[in-house]
């Protein structure tokens, strides 16, 4: 996996255990996994993989949440620099969702985990 310290426990001549190198704060899986894995996260990153998507069309492909919840995880992912909100016009009003450069390096992390689900009958 690349360049983490190993975690492990050791026992004393006592008999009592302690921890080596113990996780104190997230460490790079946990947060990488605080941005794509929340709920719906991963499918809308996903579903942005082509190129632009409006808004409704985009809860459309994900007919299995609602438009709040899509709504909400965008506003989150739009906060994170992972994608971009276009407004074509107001009225009425037409908005479009994007990848950012950011957006679209977890592609390839969510590509993985979607084939390793699907061989796993997940």
């Amino acid at each position: 996996m690349g360049s983490e310290t190993k975690t492990y426990v050791e026992t004393d001549s006592y008999g009592r255990k302690k921890v080596i190198n113990a996780c104190l704060e997230p460490c790079a899986i946990e947060k990488g996994m605080r941005l794509i894995g929340g709920k719906w996260t991963g499918s809308i990153i996903f579903h942005l993989k082509d190129g632009p998507v409006r808004f409704n069309d985009l809860t459309r492909m994900l007919g299995g949440t609602s438009k709040k919840m899509i709504d909400q995880r965008l506003k989150e992912l739009e906060a994170r620099d992972m994608v971009i909100r276009k407004v074509l016009s107001d009225r009425p009003i037409a908005v479009t969702y994007e990848l950012t450069e950011f957006g679209r390096s977890a592609l390839k992390i969510l590509d993985d985990l979607r084939v390793w689900s699907e061989s796993n009958g997940l």
